[in-house]
């Protein structure tokens, strides 16, 4: 886990960024960096792209025989010494995570209101995954995603 926060550290120094914490829970699997610098709210999303391959591209250089090559990393995850490690900037991932949980819900209401199919914008792997998690206790619906690569994306059906 240390190694990880270091190296995360020593590429925050490197882009310039002075004013930063970093926050591992090994329990939940979780690194939470907290860049405090002025105007980082107007490039997150390019930040978090760039970094976790950054990251990534790192730590499979340093990575122990084990987990090197990961095929469970996916966006929003690096991997450390210890697994993969879900990574999140200024709380971005959690807040894309609130979105796409209100964007699903608010897309099932829509499906039952006018009883026609709803698709989804294009979402990355991990994203879909979220709004088949989100829906799928409900009995009166049901979700596939269909698509490919960049513009595989969720369908939202009646049942």
């Amino acid at each position: 886990m240390e190694d990880l926060k270091n190296t995360i550290k020593k590429l925050l120094e490197i882009g310039g960024f002075n004013d930063f914490s970093i926050d591992a829970d090994a329990g939940n699997k979780r690194v939470s960096v907290f860049i405090h610098d002025v105007d980082v709210n107007k490039f997150l999303p390019k930040l978090i792209f760039d970094f976790e391959h950054l990251v990534k591209l790192i730590s499979k250089k340093t990575n122990t025989p084990d987990n090197s090559g990961d095929p469970q990393t996916t966006a929003g995850t690096v991997a450390g010494k210890e697994g993969v490690f879900i990574l999140d900037i200024n709380n971005y991932r959690r807040e894309r995570e609130r979105l796409i949980g209100e964007l699903a819900k608010a897309a099932a209401r829509k499906v039952l209101l006018n009883r026609e199919q709803v698709e989804l914008p294009a979402m990355n792997g991990y994203e879909r995954r979220l709004v088949h998690l989100e829906l799928a206790s409900r009995p009166d619906i049901k979700t596939e995603s269909i698509g490919e690569g960049a513009t595989r994306r969720v369908v939202i059906k009646l049942l």
